[in-house]
């Protein structure tokens, strides 16, 4: 069977199974086919589920709105106030040469970046709509190293389905499938509208998912770790986010 048929069968059945039988039954023929996101034990899970297996078959390779340069927003939001530790500011004061972002977990090759290692590698630009669950939303200029290619320099291994990522800011992490993780939009961020990025929108490192709602872009990440599974960070659901109530998938 080719694939386009296979998404065929399989969107059609979980269209039928949802309208016949409920979520439940859609979220089973999800199942079937591992499309299960981590947090489908939660209230809202099996209408997550339907979600999640819904855009991947539909939208696994497409790409999100890139938008002409006269429609930056001026200035961009930066939401809330800028992070701030005693770790944060001297790394801040010295330029953030000491900064690292460390790779491990099911890599060949572990490795701890700095941002001029990041900086030399092939970036990538795009002006692109950044959505927040809360209502605001800005346009800015992106620019960073597409996070396939870090992945690639550290050597993911073949059963690697998840990237987590974590913040030097207590509290924040969250991850995504392969499938984003190696988008071609998705990119770790150390530039916006031709300049660092600031503090205030996540400098120096900020993963950028621009195909998921806002919280997925998290600010200031120091480690991404390859797993197989995502039962053993945090509560299991996939990020600090359907621990709060929100969705692990929030494709937009």
């Amino acid at each position: 069977m080719s694939d386009f048929s296979r998404r065929k069968l399989i969107t059609t059945g979980l269209a039928v199974t949802a309208g016949a039988s409920g979520l439940v039954a859609a979220s089973r023929l999800a199942e079937r086919y591992g499309l299960i996101p981590p947090d489908h034990g939660t209230l809202y899970g099996a209408g997550a589920t339907l979600t999640y297996a819904a855009q991947r078959l539909l939208t696994r390779h497409s790409m999100a709105r890139e938008f002409p340069r006269s429609e930056i927003s001026n200035p961009p939001f930066a939401n809330g106030e800028p992070f701030k530790d005693e770790a944060f500011t001297r790394l801040q004061a010295g330029g953030f040469a000491g900064w690292r972002l460390t790779v491990d977990g099911m890599v060949a090759h572990p490795a701890a970046f700095s941002l001029d290692q990041l900086k030399s590698y092939p970036s990538r630009s795009q002006i692109t709509h950044l959505a927040c669950e809360e209502g605001w939303s800005y346009i800015a200029e992106w620019t960073g190293v597409p996070l396939s290619h870090v992945l690639d320099v550290a050597g993911i291994l073949p059963q690697a389905r998840y990237v987590v990522y974590t913040s030097i800011e207590p509290g924040w992490w969250d991850s995504v499938d392969m499938a984003d993780a190696l988008h071609p939009q998705t990119l770790i961020a150390y530039g916006m509208n031709g300049g660092d990025l600031p503090v205030g929108n996540g400098g120096p490192l900020r993963l950028r998912v621009p195909r998921q709602l806002g919280y997925k872009s998290v600010k200031y990440i120091t480690r991404l770790t390859v797993t197989d599974s995502l039962k053993k960070f945090g509560k299991g659901l996939g990020s600090a986010s359907p621990e709060a109530g929100y969705a692990w998938y929030a494709g937009v």
